[in-house]
């Protein structure tokens, strides 16, 4: 393939012809590819599948990170192991091009590689390295570690991704109509742009679209003006410039504000989280419209088909045999990995995702007699799992993690899982009955982990918060834990009114439910897999960010 004029391999379907250019620090594509930590790559790499689904005209730009985020590896005492191992991909194909790009004022060599749509069914794909034998040392460990815990490393990887994605598709002559970028971390490429177009900040505007994913300001992203500007970050521009279109005093730089300044929309990831953003940015003058597409995951990648073709043919039979079927192949990693046998004919519990303090993996253990009670019920059993990466640098996180794992040294009907990655996560979707959904209201922007768990026959269990209030029905596809005046409330209050919430909900609503009324646990398993399977299949929200985003007209 000539990539020096690189043109979209399938046709193009006319509704979607608007070039794109979507930048992200992280997609979750399939098991094999390494390069993604938690839900910003999950929602990527299902927006790159649909985006081949549909045949739109666009492409994806990220990073081949070459030791990837971590490998989950634990101890001798089973407790948590953040391990490194270098990644190789034969199916990659490598471009032949090869340019440089300036960071901390020194020239950089960036090699890139090629994702065939064919291999795993996506859009094409570029990735970037900076791992050649031309660089020196402390530029090659530029790629090396997704999101790199040193500060300067850290922002060299956003320079890396939007001014070098920005460079190479000028080097490869592809012209595009949009840059979307999926959070601030590619703002660069604006720069990047702004530097082409002379300064000129409208023509920058009517390029780039800007998707946030943090629903509070202490969540966004801010470093010290003069160490971006030291790292070249600008492209050039003085920080007086920088300043003056942020339109902030601050010394530190605020990436997602200066991404609302300079795209001409952005997107929240939820109807509620939109809701949440614009009242948090609206303070700020000049700031582009935000408006909301919610996120969603790619129906033919997460849905186990068997089960979806038992519900639709009414085979009651069939679909139970098939769910405990799924429960029994997690169960044998269950086993596997921490030498509990897991019955296929108890209830479910599984809590799974990123371990984020806001997510409150461990909130079920802030009563521990209730927790005891749960696990020891005479009527009613349970088996409750968890799985999920820390941030190798989160100590409080890993500490919570540890905490788990030792507690369940105690029980032999609750397993702690190492290795939350594609494989293990669709595993734990397919074989739980319950998707334990907890976090702190309104933290949580949007999520998605329940929507695959959905998709799968497992039932929602949830805070009201992010995707859910678009979703849930309570009693009839999900169970969810009722709004509080939260914004009133202190924290230790908060976590209180949810954990009571939640064991009520589980001792009086649900177990009964499973145990007793297997007809009605079954139509509350069908009524979700029919109610997530096209809105928050990612088909929808990719056409959505052509109608919305990419053809908007302000």
């Amino acid at each position: 393939m000539d990539f020096k004029n690189f043109k979209i391999p399938f046709s193009v379907a006319p509704q979607y012809s608007k070039k794109v250019a979507y930048f992200s620090m992280e997609f979750a594509i399939e098991q094999v590819l390494k390069i993604y930590s938690g839900g910003l790559g999950f929602l990527a790499g299902s927006h790159m599948r649909s985006a081949y689904n549909l045949q739109q005209d666009l492409v994806g730009i990220g990073i081949l990170w070459k030791f990837g985020y971590y490998d989950q590896a634990r101890n001798h005492d089973q407790t948590l192991q953040p391990t490194w191992t270098r990644k190789m991909y034969s199916f990659l194909e490598d471009t032949g091009i090869k340019f440089q790009i300036e960071i901390h004022s020194a020239p950089v060599w960036v090699k890139v590689w090629y994702l065939d749509p064919e291999i795993f069914h996506t859009a094409p794909m570029f990735f970037l390295s900076t791992d050649v034998p031309e660089n020196d040392h402390i530029s090659k460990t530029i790629c090396h570690k997704l999101y790199d815990a040193n500060e300067s490393t850290k922002l060299a990887q956003y320079i890396l991704l939007g001014k070098g994605g920005a460079k190479l598709l000028d080097e490869m002559n592809i012209e595009r109509d949009i840059y979307h970028l999926n959070e601030a971390h590619g703002l660069p490429a604006a720069f990047h742009l702004l530097k082409k177009y002379n300064g000129d900040i409208n023509k920058v505007k009517e390029k780039l679209v800007f998707t946030t994913h943090t629903p509070e300001e202490a969540g966004n992203e801010k470093h010290n003006l003069k160490l971006c500007y030291d790292m070249s970050y600008f492209s050039g521009f003085s920080m007086e410039d920088v300043k003056s279109i942020e339109g902030s005093d601050d010394d530190r730089f605020n990436h997602s504000l200066c991404a609302l300044k300079m795209a001409k929309v952005a997107n929240g990831v939820s109807q509620l989280h939109g809701v949440v953003s614009r009242a948090m940015w609206s303070k700020y003058p000049g700031i582009c419209e935000i408006t909301s597409i919610t996120n969603a995951q790619e129906f033919k990648y997460w849905a186990d088909k068997p089960l979806y073709n038992a519900k639709d043919e009414n085979n009651e039979t069939l679909f139970d045999y098939r769910k405990k079927h799924l429960k029994k192949r997690l169960f044998k990693i269950v086993a596997d990995q921490t030498g509990n046998l897991f019955n296929p004919n108890v209830f479910t519990i599984v809590w799974a995702r990123r371990f984020a303090g806001y997510k409150r993996a461990d909130l079920l253990l802030h009563d521990k007699d209730r927790f005891y009670r749960l696990l020891n019920h005479p009527k009613y059993p349970v088996q409750i799992i968890w799985a999920g990466k820390p941030y190798p640098m989160d100590y409080s996180a890993i500490s919570t993690f540890n905490t788990l794992v030792e507690e369940s040294k105690n029980h032999k009907n609750m397993a702690v899982l190492t290795g939350y990655e594609l494989s293990l996560s669709k595993s734990l979707k397919q074989g739980s009955d319950l998707w334990l959904n907890n976090p702190r209201v309104p933290r949580e922007a949007s999520g998605t982990s329940g929507m695959t768990a959905s998709m799968n026959g497992s039932i929602n269990l949830s805070t009201d918060d992010g995707w859910i209030p678009e979703f849930a029905k309570h009693g009839e596809n999900s169970f969810v834990v009722p709004k509080a005046d939260y914004m009133n409330m202190s924290i230790y209050e908060q976590d209180n009114y949810d954990l009571n919430k939640l064991y009520e909900i589980l001792e009086k609503e649900i177990l009964p439910t499973y145990y007793d009324n297997p007809d009605r646990w079954r139509k509350i398993q069908h009524n979700s897999m029919n109610d997530v399977k096209d809105q928050f299949n990612s088909d929808r929200m990719a056409d959505e960010y052509y109608k919305i985003l990419y053809n908007y007209q302000g």
